[in-house]
């Protein structure tokens, strides 16, 4: 690797990534398990998930990033990494599996909305989306066996345009008085951290996921160079 050019290889292994039987993905034998196992029982609780952030998840989460995405508070965008990328993964696994890793701060940004106020947005820094992405592998594995059929958000393969399809297919053919439009306010700046974790150990027993999940979540925000933890009502929590 050392003697081609890092970026264009990564580019090309981007490309080809999905008939290539080297490159990692999620069907693995090590993931198959998971889901399986999740599967079957559903009130099981899985006790080993972290040893499944291997090298090859770490890469394959980084070849799935979003190449022009805004960078975070390190300033290093998806060229920058791939400087250098055998390396920085390999050292980026090592300090995973010391407990070593440390979250950084997600930046604050504003994007318009369409009544006029501002949308806050929080953009992770690189590495802390490679990691994230690959956690998110793991825990599909589990979650989306527990998830219901009309359960459309956030889902791999899942959109909201399939989502109104159901919609239209449900109201146009069933009989229906109601239709209820609800949103939680500052969902994830309100959102009690003490019972997300509880809920999360109702199926993850491994200590060590669970504490890279919480550094997630206490790593706050960053806004015009000022930090400032991450908002929870706890009221909320009654």
């Amino acid at each position: 690797m050392t003697k081609e050019n890092t970026e264009q290889l990564l580019l090309d292994r981007t490309q080809s990534r999905e008939k290539d039987a080297k490159v990692f993905d999620a069907r693995s034998r090590g993931l198959l398990g998971v889901r399986e196992a999740a599967r079957r029982d559903r009130r099981l609780k899985f006790t080993s998930l972290l040893h499944h952030l291997s090298e090859e998840l770490l890469r394959e989460s980084f070849l799935e990033l979003k190449k022009p995405a805004a960078p975070g508070i390190d300033d290093e965008t998806w060229r920058d990494y791939a400087v250098d990328f055998e390396r920085r993964i390999r050292d980026l696994h090592g300090r995973i599996h010391r407990g070593a890793y440390r979250a950084k701060p997600s930046k604050r940004s504003y994007i318009p909305k369409s009544d006029g106020t501002m949308r806050p947005l929080g953009i992770a820094a690189l590495e802390d989306k490679i990691v994230q992405q690959a956690a998110r592998t793991v825990l599909e594995c589990i979650y989306e066996q527990d998830f219901l059929g009309f359960s459309y958000g956030y889902r791999p393969k899942r959109s909201s345009h399939q989502a109104l399809d159901a919609l239209y297919v449900g109201t146009t053919k069933r009989k229906v008085n109601w239709i209820i439009d609800a949103d939680i306010r500052g969902f994830f700046d309100n959102i009690s951290h003490e019972w997300l974790m509880k809920f999360l150990e109702h199926r993850i027993a491994d200590k060590r996921m669970l504490r890279l999940l919480k550094r997630w979540l206490r790593a706050g925000v960053s806004e015009d160079g000022e930090w400032s933890p991450t908002k929870v009502e706890h009221r909320r929590e009654r």
